[in-house]
């Protein structure tokens, strides 16, 4: 294609991306670096016959004026980065001078907010998106085995938990581990234990997240590696049997394979939907169990007192760890392209 043409043919896509990712990010970043103003105290003294009392009141015209002469605050710098509320740089100063051991730090820096989100936010990316591939592939292989005039039934079947929304799926989950719901009685049951609650322990709630984050993906992993088993050459597989190959080694040396780009694809949009968690949490209305850092940032934006500052940093820190968390898989995909031209 010729420079102009492709110009032509790429410019509204890179104004799309320049609007709707780029200026976003940039104005996110401008804003995790300033804080806003204090309020202007004015002290009004007060003289009757009885004495006289000071009055302190928000002068509410000086604090106005000062916003709008720096509608964006006070520059801070990367002092919200530091702060006790994200990296907590001298509280882990702290832990790690008075440490008695490498667990007790990591104990301690899951009293901080930002660490005991990250943990958890950590914990269920990488549990949730090998259990849910490794699911989706083994839906999809059975189903690509069904009798034709089985396929479309236990395909609308195996959407269903994608069809839901995340939310609304997470709240009926979330009523069904109840004590008075169906999961929580047959829990309570099996375990002889009425007082046992999915929803009073902690590391119970942090399982049945990650369940659910897993039952609520799995159906996209499944449409992906289905689709992919329909491109598979028949004649290598054929060739296999005839060689007498095991379903088993049919599976790995033929099928996975030839899979292998689809399962990068699948992690790359896993491990960025995963890393974002938050519906599962306010669902099922677990913070005192599990934060993740979505749910730290929609916490700063909502009451009345909004952070904003506080939220735009805990963003950046995101935008960071996603970028971090993809940058294997990129760098492998990119090695492999490489290979191949």
């Amino acid at each position: 294609m010729k420079h102009k043409t492709f110009f032509w043919f790429f410019l509204p896509t890179a104004l799309a991306m320049l609007l709707f990712i780029a200026f976003p990010i940039i104005s996110v970043v401008i804003q995790s670096l300033f804080t806003p103003h204090e309020a202007v105290l004015l002290t009004v003294e007060n003289c009757g016959p009885f004495g006289c009392t000071t009055e302190t009141s928000i002068d509410q015209e000086a604090t106005a004026a000062l916003k709008l002469a720096e509608p964006l605050g006070r520059f801070a710098g990367l002092s919200i980065y530091l702060d006790r509320g994200h990296l907590a740089v001298n509280e882990v100063a702290a832990l790690w001078s008075g440490r008695e051991s490498i667990g007790g730090f990591f104990d301690g820096l899951k009293n901080l907010p930002f660490y005991r989100a990250m943990y958890f936010t950590l914990t269920y990316t990488f549990v949730v998106t090998p259990l849910l591939i490794v699911l989706g592939f083994a839906i999809a292989v059975g189903v690509n085995s069904l009798h034709r005039h089985l396929k479309g039934l236990v395909i609308f079947f195996s959407l269903l938990p994608m069809i839901v929304t995340p939310l609304i799926g997470s709240l009926i989950l979330f009523w069904m581990i109840d004590s008075r719901g169906v999961l929580g009685s047959a829990i309570q049951f099996l375990a002889d234990d009425p007082d046992l609650s999915l929803k009073a322990n902690t590391a119970l709630t942090w399982i049945t997240l990650m369940v659910y984050g897993v039952w609520h993906s799995a159906p996209f992993a499944f449409v992906v590696f289905y689709a992919g088993l329909q491109t598979l050459p028949q004649d290598t597989l054929e060739s296999a049997m005839i060689d007498g190959a095991s379903r088993w080694q049919q599976i790995r040396y033929v099928v996975i394979p030839h899979l292998m780009p689809l399962v990068t694809f699948v992690a790359l949009i896993q491990l960025m939907d995963n890393f974002r968690v938050f519906e599962p949490i306010v669902g099922f209305n677990a913070e005192a169990h599990a934060t993740s850092l979505s749910w730290i940032i929609y916490n700063d934006l909502g009451g009345e007192t909004r952070l904003l500052s506080s939220a735009a940093a805990t963003s950046v820190l995101t935008i960071i760890g996603v970028a971090i968390l993809l940058s294997p898989v990129l760098v492998r995909t990119w090695r492999d392209f490489n290979a191949k031209t």
